[in-house]
């Protein structure tokens, strides 16, 4: 997702759980060879809702229809990533997958633009006890 130094982005994630699990991105920082988790979601686009934009994703990234959309609040992150500052605005919603074969794929390989992702069920213990970096850390108090 191309974005230019100095701006600040609305992202929209989803929290999806099922008892003790939650459905994460992967991802990789290069510059500190370290692996981090966050919610799947995006950029929110000019003249779209985040709910909007979250059902979007979804679509567009591991082709999902989801359900029971609630909002739970808004997570404001300062971050360095690949050795750059960052600083996003997330419209975190709470949602559910409408097609119950999601719930049963231990993990989804997707593209993102040109880089190959991977999404996953992780433990929720294992996110609150930092056995796994979610982020933003802020994340992991919905959970």
């Amino acid at each position: 997702m191309g974005h230019k130094a100095g701006e600040i982005r609305v992202l929209v994630l989803g929290l999806i759980k099922e008892g003790d699990r939650t459905f994460l991105t992967q991802g990789f920082d290069s510059v500190t060879g370290e692996t981090f988790y966050r919610a799947m979601g995006g950029g929110v686009e000019f003249g779209e809702t985040s709910r909007a934009a979250l059902e979007r994703e979804f679509l567009e990234e591991i082709n999902a229809a989801i359900t029971n959309i609630k909002y739970l609040g808004c997570l404001e992150s300062i971050f360095v990533h690949q050795g750059k500052k960052g600083q996003e605005i997330i419209q975190l919603y709470e949602c559910d997958f409408v097609d119950r074969k999601f719930y049963e794929t231990e993990q989804i390989n997707f593209n993102e633009g040109k880089r190959a992702k991977t999404a996953l069920w992780v433990n929720i213990q294992d996110c609150k006890e930092r056995k796994i970096r979610v982020v933003p850390e802020e994340y992991v108090k919905y959970l």
